[in-house]
């Protein structure tokens, strides 16, 4: 049996402080949160703010921890809406029940709401019941394939389900799991967003076996929902990757950044030192198609094609005014745009394979000739509120050129503060 050993109190003005910030989580004081997330733990909206980033893998999964810590707490508070879609996989009803649509159900179709309820009832049963008009939305007959809007009333009669389907996970599914589990920066029950490793595609092209969305095909659950691709990346472009986990978690996101509420902070390396060392980009570009490839033009206002694009840009730090470290900010989202943009300034980004073409150019010894973006943060309102805010490191061979050029990778980012569209 321990004993309790009793010590002197301190004097008041002696004790130890609480760091501000500290929250109390699971019964242990957590570490200061850092300045933005401190900011929407007081009800911010997740504005940009100087901050020092962590370079580390570690220290970005604590932080993307910290940030979220107080999301994870409301998660436990969710509406009834969420209560009802954790019931989604009830046991069969014996008896006639009511069950109301919730905001991922939205605009399903009545026989595929069935199908997503009861994974293992029949297409006959599903359409037998709905013809003799056993179920009913709001009180009316309903057709199998009329929409439902959230909120509805759907009685739904005793139902016979069909024998189960055990799900197996075979050892090449599993290997792609573990590698989805390595790459995730943030995971929730609607949103995950992954470190995309430079030279992994995000869709199938010509030749490509293996790239994201092919990979989200080993989460693809019993009800035949699959994680969906918000936007993209290039190949060679690392970091921050968002992936929705639901139908409604999709259309929140896509709305968001079509509206424009997301916002993206890039890094890159380029040639020289773009002047003035902040600055604003603004052309229209459009597809040139080639024998091997397809290229981003400059294109002119009204040429068959072209989209306005805007990039703001600022310079973090230089290196013997031949390189320099730039923040990115596009405000809009066009293949290649950065690429390009950087480009027409005449200062390309390090180991563009189709934009960087100045004669008699050569690295600095040590620096692999690859592609030197990273889509370093995200932030975005989250579909059940909330921001999500998370932050990718450098990857390996950027992180090489920083450190051989002796850049500081927790700098003060001044892109942060750029104007909005």
């Amino acid at each position: 049996m321990s004993r309790r050993v009793k010590r002197p109190l301190a004097k008041k003005s002696e004790r130890a402080k609480p760091a501000r910030g500290g929250k109390k989580i699971g019964g242990r004081k957590s570490a200061p949160l850092p300045p933005r997330s401190e900011a929407k733990r007081r009800g911010g909206e997740g504005e940009f703010g100087s901050h020092r980033h962590p370079e580390s893998r570690g220290a970005s999964h604590a932080e993307t921890r910290r940030a979220t810590a107080s999301f994870e707490a409301r998660k436990k508070e969710r509406a009834p809406q969420d209560d009802a879609a954790s019931k989604q996989d009830a046991p069969l009803p014996t008896k006639v029940q009511t069950v109301t649509v919730t905001a991922d159900e939205a605009n399903m179709r009545v026989d595929r709401f069935l199908e997503a309820r009861f994974p293992g009832l029949s297409f006959s049963h599903i359409q037998r019941i709905v013809r003799k008009g056993e179920l009913r939305v709001d009180g009316k007959r309903a057709d199998s394939k009329d929409r439902l809007e959230e909120g509805q009333s759907v009685r739904i009669p005793p139902l016979k389900l069909d024998a189960p389907k055990v799900a197996h996970v075979s050892e090449a599914q599993q290997k792609t799991l573990d590698a989805l589990k390595a790459m995730t920066l943030y995971e929730d029950a609607d949103v995950m967003v992954l470190n995309k490793p430079a030279g992994l595609a995000v869709q199938g092209g010509s030749g490509m076996t293996r790239h994201v969305d092919q990979m989200l095909e080993a989460m693809r659950d019993a009800k035949g929902q699959k994680p969906r691709l918000v936007h993209r990346l290039d190949r060679e472009t690392a970091g921050c990757l968002l992936i929705a986990k639901t139908r409604f978690a999709a259309s929140a996101l896509t709305g968001a950044f079509r509206h424009r509420s997301a916002r993206k902070i890039y890094w890159a390396l380029v040639a020289g030192v773009p002047k003035p060392k902040q600055g604003r980009i603004s052309t229209y570009l459009a597809k040139e198609e080639n024998e091997e490839d397809s290229i981003m033009r400059i294109a002119a206002h009204g040429d068959e094609g072209a989209s306005h694009a805007v990039t703001y840009y600022a310079v973090v730090e230089t290196s013997a005014q031949k390189l320099a470290w730039v923040s990115l900010k596009p405000v809009t989202g066009r293949t290649h745009q950065l690429r390009a943009h950087m480009a027409h300034i005449d200062h390309a980004i390090i180991g563009d394979p189709k934009y960087f073409n100045k004669e008699n150019w050569q690295l600095p010894g040590g620096i692999q000739n690859r592609l030197h973006l990273l889509a370093r943060r995200i932030v975005i309102p989250h579909p059940r509120g909330g921001v999500i805010d998370v932050t990718a490191p450098l990857p390996p061979h950027m992180l090489q050129s920083w450190n051989l050029l002796g850049l500081e990778a927790d700098r003060f980012d001044p892109i942060e503060h750029a104007p909005e569209e």
